[in-house]
């Protein structure tokens, strides 16, 4: 589909690319004309030189016209000279994104020789900074896409929850990638996050009407109970979204998609998954008992640490089996309204309080009681996250090619290959400041397949990438930032 569809579009594209130029040539003249104050010594001259053939032909209009003619061709000579240097010089440096790695051609498709792919935008969040643009002006210069890409996709509408912090950057481009107007998006920003941060995540929750920021927010601790209310609070709000959605995904600010949304709808329909919630994991092996048996103190803000010496905890509610998993999960609505409205799930959140991380336990549990779309003894089942694990080193993975934090692999560039060929719904973890070029190219790549597969005309302002030719010296091809 995006074989045929994209070169109709060429048209538009080429128009646009007309705008710019001719945008491009007004600033072009503006500096030509500077450089003309520059050389005003040399102009000069050649003007009194004019004057000087117009006395004797006394004042005739041919004599003017002569003048005129020579003034305009000096003029000429020095702008296409600007012009042709400034030409000569690749498109994108006018917004000074850098080239694509060499490593990332393999996820990028083919151009004609003497053309290279480079991004369209390189610092989204410059967008939001800027006052004067319209909300339409903002979701286009993002590249959102603004209509469903297909009738299955619009049949069977997702719930999203994010919980972010920090990295505007990170989650506009996580936004923009899983973003399509008939889901909807509750973004819960931590209450610690510094208020230029949360003011931006505002604006831009402003211009889209399907997204919105939960209605409480959690000063949240790494392994804290607030970590688990930041969830519940979004539930409690998307439980009175008028968008029929089926199926509540949660993610945080460093995580990207690797299937796309009609994948993720087609999976979240799959035979296996069609009416069950997903939350890998399994009975809470010894090594994480101390987790839920000992009572835990949450520094707010800071960490988790024991109370006192290590104060035993009680048996947890109706004295039922606790399983360890992941915090992350696809869930059905029904079981999202058993989590707010049952007594069962009301009491084990409560007991969990005091736990050790206990989002890593509390949905899993839950999911194997008679709740809705239960999922008893389905163990890691559910490929919801590709994430390297320091531990898991030799085994499931080769190593990470960027660097450990925590235990999980912040990804590399090299490291998308496993990335892909796994396809998991969603990979864990990139960072803006370390690894760029890594979401750069899986970035391409994911919108690339998106619009791949649509069943739609593509809009050009969907497109992440743009063709250019190829900077004519080293110095120029390294890129602008």
């Amino acid at each position: 589909m995006e074989d045929l569809r994209l070169p109709k579009k060429q048209k538009k594209l080429d128009q646009q690319a007309s705008i710019r130029s001719f945008f491009q040539t007004v600033s072009n003249l503006t500096g030509m004309l500077k450089a003309v104050a520059r050389q005003g010594h040399a102009l000069d001259r050649q003007l009194k030189g004019c004057w000087t053939i117009m006395i004797p032909l006394g004042g005739a209009k041919g004599s003017f016209l002569v003048c005129l003619g020579i003034s305009t061709l000096i003029c000429s000579l020095i702008y296409l000279r600007a012009w042709t240097q400034t030409e000569l010089q690749p498109q994108v440096g006018a917004n000074g994104c850098r080239s694509f790695s060499d490593r990332c051609e393999a996820f990028l498709p083919r151009v004609e020789e003497g053309l290279i792919w480079r991004n369209r935008d390189c610092q989204v969040d410059s967008y939001i900074h800027n006052n004067h643009l319209t909300c339409s002006q903002l979701i286009a210069d993002l590249h959102f896409i603004t209509k469903p890409l297909s009738q299955e996709e619009l049949d069977y509408p997702l719930a999203f929850i994010l919980t972010v912090h920090k990295e505007l950057q990170l989650l506009l481009r996580l936004l923009r990638a899983i973003y399509a107007p008939q889901n909807v998006y509750c973004i819960h920003i931590d209450a610690k996050a510094p208020q230029d941060y949360q003011q931006m995540v505002r604006r831009l929750v402003a211009c889209l009407p399907n997204v919105f920021l939960s209605s409480q927010s959690e000063t949240v601790t790494y392994a804290g109970f607030s970590r688990l209310q930041a969830d519940i609070h979004c539930m409690r709000d998307l439980e009175h979204s008028k968008v029929g959605w089926k199926k509540l995904i949660n993610l945080c600010g460093q995580d990207f998609p690797v299937q796309s949304n009609l994948e993720l709808v087609r999976y979240m329909q799959s035979k296996m998954w069609k009416d069950r919630n997903m939350t890998p994991g399994i009975k809470q092996p010894a090594s994480m008992r101390h987790r839920t048996q000992l009572q835990h103190k949450e520094i707010t803000g800071s960490h988790v640490g024991l109370k006192g010496l290590g104060k035993k905890k009680g048996h947890p509610p109706q004295n039922m089996q606790l399983y360890f998993g992941t915090a992350y999960y696809a869930l059905t609505r029904g079981f999202v309204n058993f989590v707010l409205k049952s007594r069962v799930a009301q009491d084990l959140l409560e007991w969990s309080k005091d736990t050790y991380s206990p989002d890593e336990h509390y949905w899993v549990t839950l999911n194997h009681l008679k709740a809705p779309g239960n999922h008893v003894d389905g163990g890691w089942e559910g490929d919801i996250r590709a994430i390297k694990w320091q531990d898991q080193e030799g085994t499931v993975h080769s190593g990470c090619k960027g660097r450990y934090v925590r235990n999980i692999c912040i990804y590399g560039i090299e490291d998308l290959p496993w990335i892909i060929k796994r396809n998991s719904m969603f990979a864990n973890k990139f960072e803006s400041s370390t690894f760029p070029e890594s979401l750069d190219c899986l970035e391409q790549w994911h919108r690339r397949k998106v619009l791949r597969q649509a069943r739609v005309p593509i809009d050009p302002e969907w497109l992440l990438a743009l063709p250019y030719p190829i900077p004519t010296s080293k110095t120029n091809s390294s890129g602008g930032q």
